[in-house]
């Protein structure tokens, strides 16, 4: 009897060989060979001689670049950008924005401190003396720290995939047990196997000190760099496995240094933390399960035997954090939780470049060592005098939180925009307004007086409130050096929305509102891991009490918008005015298109509009003037005066349009439980101007509508 799985195996490959990958009409495997780059592999795998390399280095002398030179020219070659802000000129650095992982780990908002990080790195590539420094982030939690370094080792990875990117290694050529024997009859050694070496070093590190720095001078003489002014520099011997089988050809060979190149295979080499290769991370563990072998390497115990000692170093693995991470970084998550000693391993590495594997004489390293650590860590350094060699060996860079409401919001974004949520709708000002609460929390209380926190929010945003200029903001940051450095992490909001977007109310209604994120937010302080101080607790409650009332004028704005959003009746009001005014600076009579009359111009209606934008009654005439001469220039150049084209006057309109409107829409009957026909028809009109005009939908336009009719019912008429 016919097994019926067997059957149906025999039927689907009767050949027996691959299976078929063209089911329903599509093919499988042509997707995954339309987006294989067979010639890109070949070219990450090259291998040639150790002749070839020298004519690669010749005509292009920057794949001997260090690691510093490497990871600043991978920033610099993605590009920047400039901008001003609080009147200093600042540069975004396109890398920082993740553009080779299609924005996952982009940064936002933190431009001063990656600058910083740039500018050290520029130093080091120079040569200037920072390259003998370890790099330490430092911030708070949630700052971004893990995201930099994080960063930093996916876009050398990438850059190193690139033929700009391009770096070497070698493997050595000897018989099958990495010795130094003869072809059988003949005087070359054996070539059989290949043995890389360890530490991903530079083929050129192979090169006798006698005449490196004549060979360097003439490579110099080739290279001009693009983005700094540092030299090649091949300094430091080889690690002790590839000096010991160097030696032992060179003794085999009687130093004829040629011949011993001849069994150097050199190979294309790409940056992977995966793989191990120029990328290392080192985690702090529990004191007994951790030794210094996991920065620099062991013995490996099963090769005593065959080679007779353990300081033989074909007898070593160099596979500690610091040995595999050679050319490339070496990242220390929460440095200042490590063991002392291993931070006595670090002096050496960060300000010699060379680190003591057991038993093994120094061995050179070219490396960037960069280290993160909190608040809490970096004062305990800073108090503990056993550990001042370590302190004076790094450069601390401040990564604090956000202080920019909108790079704030772009993070939140990043995670709960519609590219994420598909399934729930995220009302209009939601992530606004959590993020508008947690740059809160960072911000210090403003020492000027009839200044509010809020208002500082909206300086450090980039919005114009009267009286305050730029040298202002500068002066309010200077004054508030450490803004920051604490607060709320946005760890905690991303918690918070999503609670919101999991809630029971949020799955039967398909949608989340600020106010559900706002109740999330304030529920979760009694219990904040990170909070324990009662009068922090109070003021960001205090704070959340500021946010909603920010929240309630910027909808009472949009409904007000979306009531006077009749374009027709916009326009109409703006000819009637702008008629009025025209005769009024010209000291001239309006003809009454109802009567056929000449009347005076109407004072009402203007004050009326001028009013809703605060135009005081001794600056009317100044306003009207300014219109008619803002309409003259537009005509010299020949433009036609719209009724948006003034954005001052346009609000205007719109608030007078609103006043005029709101009395016959009733919005205040939303909140009762009747409502005629006439007024749900002109209800519903404005909820569609909401869901066209401003991001809501039918559940979310709803509440609003509703939560702004129950304002003005209770006599809040504020407006914006």
């Amino acid at each position: 009897m016919l097994d019926e799985r067997n059957f149906f195996v025999s039927q689907s490959n009767p050949g027996g060989g691959p299976s078929d990958t063209n089911l329903g009409g599509i093919d499988l495997a042509s997707i995954v060979d339309a987006r294989l780059d067979r010639k890109k592999f070949q070219d990450h795998h090259w291998t040639g001689t150790f002749w070839e390399y020298l004519d690669i280095v010749a005509a292009n002398p920057s794949v001997c670049r260090n690691a510093y030179q490497r990871l600043y020219d991978a920033i610099m070659t993605l590009g920047s950008e400039k901008y001003r802000l609080f009147k200093k000129d600042v540069t975004r650095y396109h890398f920082f924005s993740d553009p080779f992982g299609n924005g996952q780990d982009g940064i936002f908002g933190l431009d001063f401190a990656l600058m910083t990080l740039v500018d050290v790195l520029r130093s080091a590539s120079e040569g200037y003396g920072t390259d003998k420094r370890i790099l330490l982030l430092h911030g708070p939690v949630g700052s971004s720290k893990s995201t930099i370094a994080r960063l930093l080792k996916k876009g050398s990875e990438a850059y190193s995939r690139t033929p700009e990117g391009a770096l070497y290694s070698f493997s050595w050529l000897l018989d099958e047990h990495c010795e130094v024997k003869p072809v059988s009859g003949g005087t070359d050694a054996v070539k059989s196997h290949e043995f890389p070496c360890p530490m991903h070093e530079d083929p050129l590190i192979l090169v006798p000190r006698e005449a490196r720095d004549a060979m360097l001078a003439k490579i110099n003489e080739r290279y001009k760099p693009q983005h700094h002014g540092g030299k090649i520099r091949v300094t430091g011997e080889p690690d002790p496995f590839c000096r010991k089988v160097f030696e032992d050809l060179m003794t085999f060979y009687r130093g004829d240094w040629r011949r011993v190149m001849d069994h150097v295979k050199v190979r294309r080499i790409v940056l992977s933390e995966k793989d191990r290769v120029g990328i290392g991370t080192f985690q702090p563990k529990d004191e007994k399960n951790q030794d210094s072998t996991e920065l620099t390497g062991d013995i490996n115990y099963r090769k005593i035997a065959q080679y007779g000692s353990d300081s033989d170093p074909r007898a070593f693995n160099f596979d500690g954090e610091l040995n595999i991470a050679n050319r490339g970084i070496c990242e220390f998550i929460e440095v200042l939780k490590l063991d002392v000693a291993f931070l006595y391993d670090l002096l050496g590495a960060s300000q010699e470049h060379t680190i003591k594997p057991k038993k093994f004489a120094q061995t050179y390293i070219d490396e960037v060592i960069l280290g993160h650590t909190n608040e809490p860590e970096y004062k305990r350094l800073q108090n503990n005098e056993m550990m001042e060699a370590f302190r004076d060996r790094t450069i601390k860079i401040d990564v604090p939180y956000n202080i920019r409401l909108d790079d704030e919001i772009k993070i939140y974004q990043k995670d709960f925009g519609p590219d994420r949520i598909k399934n729930i709708h995220i009302a209009p000002h939601t992530l606004e307004v959590a993020a508008m609460w947690a740059v809160l929390t960072r911000l210090e209380e403003p020492k000027k007086a009839g200044l509010s926190v809020l208002q500082k929010l909206k300086l450090y945003n980039g919005k114009s409130i009267p009286g305050y200029t730029e040298d202002s903001v500068r002066e309010l940051k200077e004054e508030a050096l450490r803004e920051g450095m604490n607060g709320i992490s946005p760890r905690y909001i991303q918690d918070k929305i999503s609670n919101a977007l999991v809630s029971r109310q949020a799955i039967e209604e398909k949608c989340i509102n600020p106010f559900m994120v706002i109740n999330e937010i304030e529920s979760g302080l009694s219990h904040h891991s990170l909070l324990n101080d009662e009068n922090t607790k109070k003021r960001f409650r205090e704070l959340l009490a500021v946010v909603k009332e920010e929240y309630e004028d910027i909808i009472k704005g949009e409904v007000q918008r979306a009531i006077s959003a009749d374009e027709d009746a916009i326009r109409r009001l703006c000819i009637n005015y702008i008629e009025n005014v025209r005769a009024y600076t010209q000291k001239e009579r309006v003809k009454n298109r109802y009567t056929g009359r000449d009347d005076e111009p109407d004072e009402r209606l203007m004050r009326a509009i001028e009013e809703k934008i605060d135009i005081p009654d001794s600056r009317k005439d100044d306003f009207r003037q300014e219109i008619m001469n803002y309409i003259g220039a537009l005509a010299l150049d020949g433009k036609k005066f719209e009724y948006n084209t003034n954005a001052r006057l346009y609000r205007a309109l719109e608030l007078k349009l609103f006043e005029d409107q709101r009395d016959t829409i009733k919005l205040k009957n939303l909140v009762s439980s009747v409502v005629d026909d006439e007024t749900q028809q002109k209800i519903d009109i404005v909820k569609q101007r909401l869901i066209k005009h401003f991001g809501y939908n039918e559940t979310s336009a709803t509440d609003v509508l509703n939560y702004v009719a129950s304002i003005f019912a209770r006599g809040d008429s504020k407006q914006r």
